[in-house]
């Protein structure tokens, strides 16, 4: 059993992306852990849902070699719930696209569920239309 607290675990995760290590970041993550996409799917390229460590993993190097740089990642807030291994991360995360140099900064909510020190479930929800916005693609939805 890990001693590491959810603050402490999603520390080190920002701190894994922002420095690239796609092995790392994967390792947080238990073996059958999972990402739920909440607002993307697999027309903007980002699937609904990963399972399992190895798949976290390879989505995560193939986000790694897009154009898109992390340049820092901020839980604003930190909330913890009834349910000891569940807290919710408001998050700041500022990017730029290295193809055109535009930067940009989303605020989402995140879920997680971390059980002895690995994250079991994360739920991201982000505004895909920031994405959109980005690539100068008109909005589908409301």
């Amino acid at each position: 059993m890990s001693s590491a607290t959810s603050a402490d675990v999603l520390a080190r995760r920002n701190q894994l992306l922002l420095n690239d290590d796609v092995d790392g970041f994967a390792d947080l993550f238990a073996p059958d852990g999972v990402i739920e996409f909440a607002f993307h799917g697999p027309q903007g390229g980002t699937p609904v849902r990963l399972e399992g460590r190895e798949a976290i993993r390879e989505y995560s190097r193939q986000f790694m070699a897009s154009p898109l740089r992390l340049e820092n990642l901020e839980v604003a807030e930190l909330y913890q719930t009834q349910d000891p291994e569940v807290v919710i991360a408001e998050t700041l995360t500022k990017a730029t696209i290295t193809t055109t140099g535009r930067s940009f900064t989303v605020t989402s909510i995140q879920i997680f569920r971390i059980r002895d020190g690995q994250i079991v479930l994360f739920r991201d929800f982000a505004d895909p239309r920031i994405a959109e916005d980005l690539l100068g693609e008109p909005h589908t939805g409301s």
